[in-house]
């Protein structure tokens, strides 16, 4: 059956039909439980996603079936050979990647950018003409960066080497919202997307970590999530979580082992893009189309960072592998914080109902001294 790729919900009225540009036609439906309109197929955007992604599943089970004796062929006795070996040769990098245990994304982005550079002309057997041609096209040092990236991995494939050019990749500070735009744009999506938007901004998360989630690592009650699938080698964690945000998620459906169900990422990402884009226009707020699933995660780091001072507290937030890393978030609070003064109004509680108050007053706790707990609040 069909159901609603928002709230999940298979109570649905039919909406009339909607007609494609290839002049087929596909059934439009309305949700009974949230008013959400769909339709039966995405838009080209989400197809061209999924080809992308069948495109990678392809070529690792292509890879996969190949025979031993094709996986162990030496190929470095092949460089006479044309274009038309590059295929095979991408199946058995890819499947050598997947034996050496790199993440599908990864392999994924190797093997399409090595298809770029062969498209460009590029011989994937003589370093020195991929070296040539890299120097020759009108990239950005980025996209050179990776493309170097990826061709020395295939060079490890093969068995070769070369001394590689220097592309370095420039990281570019990325966009910080307010939290009042972050709150509006929360309120104007669904109660799916709007408590996997929550959970990012309380918890900074990645949202490839978010999506997996599941039921079991919540604990609804005492209002925390053990994070124990994290993504890029990053470190396991347990992370605290808002009364709001508990409840949102316990208003959640639970017909999946996973808090935000079995979609697909790039599904939820489409959802929250409309909701996005009509928020935007509503508020006349053109900022918001700015923001990402990613936005929440730097916003997370840099105003955890901008209260404690503290870059080791926020890598063990984000589950950093180095410090390094977090340093970014020092840069952007010293240029978004530039005009705002470290001074602060103090307030003591001797009660944990005192105290409460406080908190709810916008002040923060600093400390334990005598049985008196201190806390603060930026003037």
């Amino acid at each position: 059956m069909v159901s609603c790729p928002e709230c999940g919900s298979k109570l649905l009225y039919r909406d009339g039909i909607r007609y494609l540009a290839d002049g087929s036609q596909t059934q439009r439906w309305l949700c009974r439980s949230c008013g959400y309109r769909f339709s039966e197929r995405q838009n080209s955007n989400s197809l061209s996603d999924n080809r992308n992604k069948r495109q990678i599943c392809a070529i690792l089970q292509e890879a996969k079936n190949l025979t031993s004796a094709t996986e162990t062929k030496t190929v470095a006795g092949e460089i006479g050979k044309q274009q038309q070996d590059v295929k095979g040769k991408l199946l058995e990098f890819a499947w050598w990647l997947k034996k050496k245990g790199r993440a599908d994304k990864t392999i994924e982005n190797y093997t399409k950018m090595l298809n770029l550079l062969a498209k460009e002309g590029c011989n994937l057997t003589d370093p020195e003409d991929v070296k040539d041609k890299l120097a020759r096209l009108d990239k950005d040092k980025g996209w050179k960066f990776l493309a170097t990236c990826s061709y020395t991995a295939f060079l490890k494939f093969l068995g070769l080497s070369w001394e590689a050019p220097s592309y370095k990749q420039t990281r570019k500070l990325p966009f910080i919202p307010t939290e009042k735009e972050i709150d509006e744009l929360i309120a104007s999506c669904g109660p799916k997307t709007a408590a996997f938007l929550q959970l990012l901004k309380e918890t900074g998360m990645r949202c490839g970590e978010a999506n997996r989630l599941r039921w079991i690592d919540v604990d609804l009650e005492r209002r925390t999530i053990t994070l124990n699938d994290p993504e890029k080698n990053g470190a396991a964690r347990m992370l605290r979580i808002s009364e709001k945000l508990a409840g949102m998620l316990g208003r959640l459906p639970h017909d999946s082992d996973r808090v935000f169900g079995n979609s697909q990422l790039r599904s939820k990402y489409i959802t929250f893009r409309q909701s996005r884009n009509i928020a935007a226009r509503k508020l006349g707020n053109p900022r918001l189309l700015r923001i990402h699933f990613h936005t929440l995660r730097h916003f997370k780091a840099t105003m955890e960072y901008h209260k404690t001072k503290d870059p080791f507290h926020v890598k063990e937030l984000l589950g950093h592998k180095s410090v390094e890393t977090t340093a970014l978030y020092v840069q952007i609070d010293k240029n978004l914080f530039q005009d705002q003064n470290d001074e602060f109004y103090s307030a003591t509680a001797k009660t944990i109902e005192e105290a409460a108050k406080l908190i709810e007053a916008g002040f923060e706790y600093v400390c334990t001294y005598e049985g008196i707990m201190l806390l603060r609040k930026r003037k």
